[in-house]
């Protein structure tokens, strides 16, 4: 799903939303969620998930062309781990698609 079909999906669901209200909705709160990762905050969607930082430290890679040593700086990633009710969806909604149909 991609930005413009959350807003798709929210703009449908929500008549009384314009097309440019809803999208101006979604594009506030994905913002929001930027800024608060850029500044080092945790974000908890009960149901969903939680947004966080890792760091990952400085290590030293190849150049796979030359083999040559390379030194890689310390980044800092963004991290989502997915919460309890999700995983058991995502699960459940796999197992359905898995499971042979009965005829």
């Amino acid at each position: 799903m991609t930005r413009s079909d959350l807003v798709e999906e929210l703009a449908n669901q929500f008549t009384q939303l314009t097309h440019r209200d809803t999208e101006f909705a979604v594009k506030a709160i994905l913002d929001a969620m930027n800024d608060a990762l850029v500044q080092g905050h945790r974000i908890e969607i009960r149901g969903f998930g939680s947004f966080s930082i890792n760091r990952r430290p400085p290590r030293l890679g190849r150049n796979p062309r030359t083999g040559e040593s390379v030194a890689i700086p310390e980044k800092r990633v963004p991290h989502f781990k997915p919460g309890k009710a999700l995983r058991v969806a995502v699960d459940q909604r796999n197992s359905e698609l898995e499971s042979p149909s009965k005829t």
